[in-house]
């Protein structure tokens, strides 16, 4: 998808740096600088730096259930269990108990992630030795089994928010990444899969509407929204949920963006290119269903489909007027120094609400 691998695995970070706010602390400052050749160095800094800002912290701990033999009472008896120890003559009582523990599910994941990147020939050893020393501090972590680990079952609060980034990390290297050798060992693939970096896509485009222009200008925003259907009958059995990818309000006016990352822009029907089908009546579906919610308050509603450029030479760039409402096509170069990218973002809000960028965002410091 790109021809200069070095600056796009550099918007990679940048990217994240919107999705995760935590990488624009000052202790990942030097990851920004650093030119990267392959994602696993990236992500392998990454993880060295907040591991180590981590532990610092201290290592997140839950209560985990244990079952044991004791002299004393702790916990609850349990019954059956110390029956069986009168009669095999033991005294003892068995107990059941909570303990906390570092030796939980978001600290397993993070050791048996680094473990996989220290085995990676592409690591810079560098970051393999920074990894090593932070797992002197998981001695008493177990890994866990990489297919085994169950990402929904990890709960977010405030005692282990500091966490998510460097979950989000993990889940990028582990989820659809992993192979498997002939000798049952895991290598990973050469680059984040399609879906992931699609998703990480999506989020980028949200929040830096939402960090840029959400938070500096007075009733701008960049949610991402579900559309009612609006049925006759009102009878909706079946229908599936119309979720947004990026909605921009600004004023009277809705720009609803379903961001694409494909690696074919237009699809090929006997020799003719052409618009994916599906998404071109996927976002009209959207902006008249939201159009038909908002009629007679006199909003302005438009659909935008913002594919990630590719190696293609035709680059879709086309407005069309469709049964009163505006769609466009555009596409985002992500192989341009990330200052080139954000204006091309600011410049989709400048062409369809009117703002004056220059005025309005004077404070924004775009990363070197």
């Amino acid at each position: 998808m790109t021809k200069d691998k070095s600056i796009f695995i550099k918007n990679i970070y940048y990217m994240l740096s919107y999705a995760f706010t935590t990488l624009r602390k000052s202790v990942y400052d030097n990851i920004r600088k650093e030119p990267f050749d392959n994602i696993h160095n990236l992500f392998a800094a990454i993880l060295s730096k907040g591991i180590g800002l981590q532990l610092k912290q201290g290592l997140y701990k839950e209560y985990m259930g244990h079952a044991d033999n004791l002299t004393t009472l702790r916990g609850k008896i349990n019954i059956p269990e110390t029956i069986r120890n009168k009669m095999r003559n033991q005294i003892a009582v068995t107990c059941d108990y909570d303990e906390l523990s570092e030796n939980n599910l978001m600290n397993r994941i993070l050791k048996s992630t680094v473990l996989l990147l220290l085995k990676q020939k592409n690591v810079q050893e560098k970051y393999k030795t920074e990894l090593k020393k932070e797992m002197l501090f998981f001695s008493g972590i177990e890994p866990i089994e990489l297919t085994h680990i169950r990402w929904t079952d990890i709960r977010f609060q405030r005692n282990n928010q500091t966490y998510q980034l460097l979950l989000a990390i993990c889940q990028l290297l582990i989820e659809g990444t992993l192979l498997t050798t002939e000798h049952g060992e895991y290598r990973l693939a050469g680059f984040l899969d399609k879906q992931r970096m699609e998703r990480l896509y999506e989020k980028f485009i949200l929040e830096y509407y939402a960090q840029e222009f959400g938070a500096r200008i007075k009733g701008f925003s960049s949610k991402a929204l579900q559309i009612p259907w609006q049925l006759d009958d009102g009878y909706g059995a079946l229908l599936p949920v119309m979720q947004t990818d990026i909605t921009l309000v600004y004023g009277k006016q809705m720009l609803i963006i379903d961001a694409k990352y494909y690696e074919h822009t237009l699809q090929t029907h006997f020799d003719t290119q052409t618009l994916h089908s599906e998404n071109l009546y996927q976002i009209f579906t959207y902006v008249k269903n939201k159009e038909a919610a908002l009629k007679g308050t006199n909003h302005k509603v438009a659909g935008m489909l913002l594919y990630a450029k590719t190696d293609e030479p035709l680059v879709p760039d086309h407005v069309y007027q469709m049964s009163g409402n505006q769609i466009s096509i555009k596409t985002l170069d992500l192989n341009r120094e990330f200052s080139e990218i954000a204006e091309q973002l600011n410049r989709i809000v400048k062409d369809f609400f009117h703002i004056e960028i220059d005025k309005q965002t004077e404070d924004i410091k775009w990363p070197d």
